[in-house]
């Protein structure tokens, strides 16, 4: 019997069984599906220390139980991530996003390739030759490209704040 004879002879077995297993811990039909993929890979990666008969659905459930530690784990560590990085963006934000609606609405007016290479210069922090590889194309062509729509937006925030003039004295 060759390994593949051997995966799909366990997978055809106990696919039902570890289906059922991930179903009753998950909390979702994709998170399901994840946990089986998971538990099914390593069987086939070490089908060589899966157990015959009835042990073999043993070890299927304990990979299962370390695949959902596993993923318990990494939910856990996301979460207080994710967290962490909501608490510096709020310290670190030093107008409300308000003060920015001009700027913003300036900005939305641009096309998407100056957009593009001011977020990369401005937010991103990148230089010409940077923003030349990311971009494609030479670090004179970026500079050139950055040069103009830095002027795009210089005059597109101009428009707003004649706007908001011109609205503030109706």
């Amino acid at each position: 019997m060759t390994y593949r004879d051997r995966f799909e002879a366990v997978y055809d077995a106990y696919y039902p069984a570890i289906h059922q297993y991930a179903a009753r811990r998950t909390g979702s039909p994709d998170d399901t599906a994840d946990v089986i993929s998971e538990t099914f890979l390593t069987a086939w990666r070490r089908i060589g220390e899966v157990p015959e008969g009835e042990e073999a659905l043993l070890w299927l459930y304990g990979v299962a139980r370390r695949v959902l530690a596993n993923r318990q784990r990494g939910d856990v560590r996301r979460a207080v991530l994710a967290e962490r990085l909501r608490a510096e963006l709020a310290a670190d934000r030093p107008v409300s996003p308000v003060d920015l609606d001009h700027v913003r609405a300036a900005f939305d007016q641009l096309p998407a390739r100056d957009r593009e290479v001011l977020a990369l210069a401005c937010w991103e922090g990148l230089t010409s030759r940077q923003i030349a590889t990311v971009m494609g194309g030479t670090a004179l062509a970026a500079r050139t490209r950055l040069s103009r729509a830095r002027k795009r937006m210089a005059a597109a925030l101009e428009r707003q704040a004649s706007l908001t003039i011109a609205m503030g004295e109706a």
